[in-house]
């Protein structure tokens, strides 16, 4: 933009200037907002891709315009659009005198429509020749200067649309997580599961250790939840013999932000009735695969320099051994609360006064194995003690039959072999009531209706609960959940 480029005027006179242009066009009947439609016959890539088959046709191309260079009867512009970028040719004995001097006029940012026709210039660059330009919507704001972009990151999170604009990278992320999503459904329809959608405000939030946000619904003068979890609806439809059932949608979690957390989310749980977690593992293990090849067109993935291999099977492993192979401490040998706090006490790992033996195997998994969990990993069995609503191991009823997956040192998905039980269900819920009590603000409580629900009873089923914007970190090589959520949770402004 020549005002820019110049320096000769400051920020609010740019900003005036494009004010009075979009009045002077307004008066002389061109107002660009009064526009409603546009043929755009082509995007960019197309063009660039099909030169062969489109040279020397007219096409229309719209899009934004990023550069613009005046050169006396001729000039250069590049607009961008969804695919990225193509060079236009504008010529004063082409578009007719007028028109070329309404072009000069526009600025970096305003966004055209441009038809023309193909053809490639001296070096080489397919462009397009102009014989109409149209301006579509007239651009009141400047954009970030053109070779820095917007690189501060707080302004990148608050203002998307022009993080968009500016870094082809972070559309190609945003692209990509829409694609991750799309080969998700497409790999669960060709298993017979149906998506369903269940409720976001609830008055009883469970099926996690999480603390809700609170809400007051006017209409019926009740207090309500967001949701925290979409288990105890899902596990509803499973009762009524919808076998395979999915949902992805947004969750609510009262807690910090940090580069793998914001307080609402994407998560994917599904349901399959008549199989166990050993089915959830085979069918995570078949989706990741298959996700990576269909979107990335390979199954290893380089996250942050790390490669990781889909391709290969994935380890599995209980979490006894796991604690055992990185921390050299075997809890089977730990046969009361006291000896698991003495061991804990020893190796420096801190605990609640109310954490039993399984409380503590976790922290201990926590501590020394989840960095060590960098290729996919399966780490199975659980302590009954953190795992409420799992079907207990029938030779062993300490533990139960849950896995965590594990990719990059971090937890990817959570699944159990589902508790069916109502008369275990209701002591476990009792449990959970007691640890509220004792202030724990993530404990659930008694769902009546959810009780009522197995006691109508529900089949032997596998469950799992996917973390999507994480799986999209790795999937694009994101370093925050931020980078892959398009508008995370910010500080106002304001405070």
């Amino acid at each position: 933009m020549a005002e820019m480029e110049n320096g000769s005027l400051d920020l609010n006179e740019i900003l005036r200037v494009r004010r009075d242009k979009l009045a002077e066009l307004q008066q002389s009947g061109n107002d660009p907002f009064e526009i409603t439609k546009y043929n755009q016959t082509h995007h960019s890539i197309e063009v660039k891709n099909n030169y062969d088959a489109l040279e020397g046709k007219e096409v229309s191309v719209a899009g934004r315009l990023m550069f613009k260079r005046v050169m006396g009867k001729a000039s250069f512009c590049n607009i961008k659009d969804l695919e990225g970028g193509i060079q236009i040719y504008v010529t004063r004995d082409a578009i007719g005198e007028d028109p070329y001097k309404a072009f000069k006029k526009l600025d970096i940012g305003d966004i055209v429509g441009i038809k023309g026709t193909v053809f490639k210039t001296k070096t080489e660059e397919i462009s397009i020749h102009a014989t109409e330009v149209t301006l579509l919507s007239k651009s009141l704001q400047t954009l970030p200067e053109k070779f820095h972009g917007l690189t501060d990151t707080d302004a990148r999170y608050r203002q998307r649309y022009v993080d968009l604009i500016m870094n082809d990278d972070v559309k190609d992320t945003f692209i990509k997580r829409s694609k991750i999503i799309a080969t998700i459904r497409k790999f669960l329809t060709e298993q017979n599961f149906i998506e369903v959608e269940t409720p976001m405000l609830v008055s009883n939030a469970g099926g996690a250790a999480a603390r809700p946000f609170e809400t007051h619904f006017n209409a019926l003068d009740e207090d309500l939840k967001l949701r925290i979890s979409l288990e105890l609806y899902l596990k509803r439809l499973i009762v009524g013999g919808l076998e395979r059932v999915y949902e992805i949608g947004r969750v609510f979690r009262n807690e910090g932000l940090d580069t793998r957390h914001n307080p609402e989310f994407t998560l994917m749980e599904l349901y399959q009735a008549y199989t166990d977690y050993h089915g959830m593992m085979d069918l995570t293990e078949n989706m990741y695969r298959y996700v990576a090849q269909e979107v990335l067109g390979t199954t290893k993935i380089v996250y942050n320099g790390v490669e990781m291999d889909l391709g290969k099977p994935f380890e599995r492993i209980t979490m006894l051994d796991a604690v055992k192979k990185h921390s050299g401490v075997d809890f089977n040998e730990i046969n009361s609360i006291e000896e698991a706090r003495k061991i804990a006490d020893e190796h420096h790992v801190e605990y609640e006064p109310h954490h039993k033996k399984g409380d503590i195997l976790n922290t201990f998994f926590e501590e020394f194995v989840e960095e060590h969990m960098i290729q996919p990993t399966f780490v199975m069995d659980h302590p009954v003690e953190i795992s409420p609503l799992t079907k207990r191991k029938p030779e062993n009823p300490d533990y139960v039959e849950r896995f965590e997956f594990f990719m990059n040192g971090w937890e990817m998905a959570n699944a159990y072999s589902e508790l069916n039980d109502p008369i275990d269900q209701r002591e476990r819920f009792k449990a959970q009531e007691e640890l509220l009590a004792q202030g724990d603000e993530e404990a659930n409580t008694t769902d009546e209706d959810f009780m009522n629900a197995l006691e109508i009873g529900m089949p032997p089923t596998g469950g799992i609960g996917y973390g999507i914007d994480r799986m999209c970190m790795l999937l694009t090589d994101s370093q925050a959940i931020r980078d892959v959520l398009l508008f995370p949770t910010m500080k106002s402004l304001d405070k």
